[in-house]
């Protein structure tokens, strides 16, 4: 497998977890970036629009609560001005439950009716003026209050892997 190191690619992550789960997928996806130096990693409590300076990539992501993304996250969105971010790749992520262990048939139609977390994050992205680079990606908790599922860790690096890759070829 090539990896592509693109030098002077600034990255941000920001997220938020609940129950730690998201934590643990952020904490991959940044692992899953080789250039640690222009990579850098925090929570809607350390973040502030100056952060966006310079940034090429940005990525954020939430666990997925009540079909949505945490307050925190939504509320660092008002904090970035409209259009800030004209230039700016970007992609979401959430974590989620599978649709197909929630045991309610009833609940299972309202949860794929109301949607994850990821979706709307990449929305509050393009609202902003940021190019989604990549489709936006849920990562599976084996509950409400998790653990992760085994292979998720790994998948969370690879996406990162694979949004590098694809920000190269944009590049070129």
């Amino acid at each position: 497998m090539r990896v592509f190191i693109y030098s002077n690619m600034k990255t941000l992550i920001i997220y938020d977890s609940v129950f730690g789960n998201t934590e643990v997928i952020a904490n991959a996806i940044f692992n899953g970036f080789e250039n640690k130096e222009d990579t850098r990693i925090c929570k809607p409590d350390g973040f502030t629009p100056d952060l966006l300076k310079d940034v090429d990539l940005l990525i954020v992501g939430s666990p997925t609560r009540g079909f949505r993304p945490t307050k925190p996250i939504t509320d660092m969105f008002e904090s970035i001005e409209s259009d800030s971010l004209k230039g700016v790749m970007a992609s979401a992520f959430d974590t989620r439950v599978k649709l197909e262990t929630i045991k309610s048939g009833a609940l299972r139609l309202i949860v794929k009716a109301g949607g994850y977390a990821d979706k709307t994050i990449a929305k509050l992205l393009r609202k902003k003026g940021a190019t989604i680079i990549v489709p936006s990606e849920g990562f599976f908790v084996t509950g409400n209050e998790g653990p992760l599922y085994d292979t998720e860790i790994e998948r969370a690096t690879q996406w990162a892997k694979d949004i590098v890759s694809k920000f190269q070829a944009e590049q070129s």
